[in-house]
């Protein structure tokens, strides 16, 4: 256990009751993974990884742990999510091929483009056709996993607060009750705030942040378990890299910083 657990050992019922992220490093600081059927924010300013570490939840889902996965991808056409995970050895269209994920085309239909991928969202923003098409998905291939990519795009056109609130929690709990351990990403510009609209933190039941930051004239990758409920976890900024195999965070070292 990292230090200043509050626990001895991890029980044999709560390890079951984990879902193991498989990323290096991760699991460790929060009592052996993420809580089974929970939604997560995994949030960061651009460049800090929050699709490849997200990604990476899946595909290890899938190729580590036998549970299928759906991403919703609402800010990049699924081609291009495909392309750039190929780097890391992630042939996410070769476990699309074997039916064990699925990802929604949410991004084309916002953009005025067409698709010629299977699943297509085809109601731009619309939350109730994205939870339609993800419990069918879900029912198809049995998902265990999902990934909404990002939330961002979702709030920019609720703009109100209160709508974004109200929306991401029916999102979120849907998930939930599916059963489905989910990771929603989004995109923050002040390096203080774990959340773009201040409310995204409060309808999912943990938040990591992934910071960027340049100090000293040198860029620094940092992860913080912003909060986890029900879950112990560390409390301290960790160091991560984005290797060529993807993310590996370092438990045992830490930063002292502010931003």
């Amino acid at each position: 256990m990292f230090e200043g657990s509050d626990s001895e050992e991890i029980s044999m019922e709560d390890e079951m009751n984990r879902v193991k992220t498989g990323i290096p490093g991760f699991d460790e600081l929060c009592g052996g993974g993420l809580i089974r059927d929970r939604s997560y924010l995994v949030s960061g300013t651009s460049g800090a990884g929050k699709t490849n570490f997200s990604v990476q939840y899946i595909y290890n889902g899938i190729t580590k742990y036998g549970e299928n996965g759906i991403i919703v991808a609402t800010e990049e056409r699924p081609e291009q999510i495909r392309e750039n995970v190929m780097k890391f050895g992630w042939d996410l269209q070769a476990l699309e091929d074997e039916g064990k994920l699925v990802i929604i085309d949410a991004c084309s239909t916002k953009i005025g483009i067409p698709s010629q991928e299977k699943y297509v969202d085809v109601r731009p923003f619309d939350t109730r056709s994205m939870m339609d098409q993800i419990i069918s998905t879900q029912e198809e291939i049995n998902a265990k996993r999902a990934l909404i990519d990002s939330t961002t795009s979702i709030s920019f056109y609720l703009h109100d607060p209160a709508k974004i609130r109200v929306e991401l929690l029916k999102l979120s709990t849907t998930l939930e009750v599916i059963g489905l351990t989910s990771l929603m990403t989004c995109e923050i510009v002040d390096e203080n705030s774990p959340a773009r609209f201040g409310v995204e933190t409060f309808v999912t039941d943990g938040t990591v942040v992934l910071h960027n930051a340049m100090h000293d004239n040198v860029r620094t990758r940092t992860m913080e378990i912003f909060k986890m409920r029900g879950s112990n976890h560390s409390k301290k900024l960790h160091p991560y890299d984005i290797t060529p195999e993807g993310f590996v965070i370092h438990p045992h070292e830490e930063v002292y910083t502010s931003f």
